[in-house]
């Protein structure tokens, strides 16, 4: 799991600490694509009206996959955690 993360924050796609609105996915996409965070909202939103079903699948596995910004250093490489 850590390689994908690893993988996800070298290609910069991380979830941001701010401009969340749920699990910040769409914010860190955008931020990754240059867009703002609500036009990628909106393009989820119709995407998910073109095709159906398929985003309520991705959502939740990018929000598991994509690492937070606090997590990942300035190299783009995973911070350890304490537990």
């Amino acid at each position: 799991m850590n390689d994908i993360q690893r993988g996800f924050a070298g290609k910069g796609l991380v979830r941001p600490s701010d401009g969340r609105v749920l699990g910040g996915v769409c914010a860190g996409v955008a931020r990754r694509f240059g867009m703002t965070p609500w036009t990628a909202r909106l393009l989820f939103v119709l995407l998910l009206m073109v095709i159906p079903g398929s985003q309520l699948l991705v959502y939740p596995i990018l929000w598991i996959l994509m690492p937070t910004e606090e997590g990942v250093g300035d190299t783009g490489l995973l911070r350890p955690t304490l537990t």
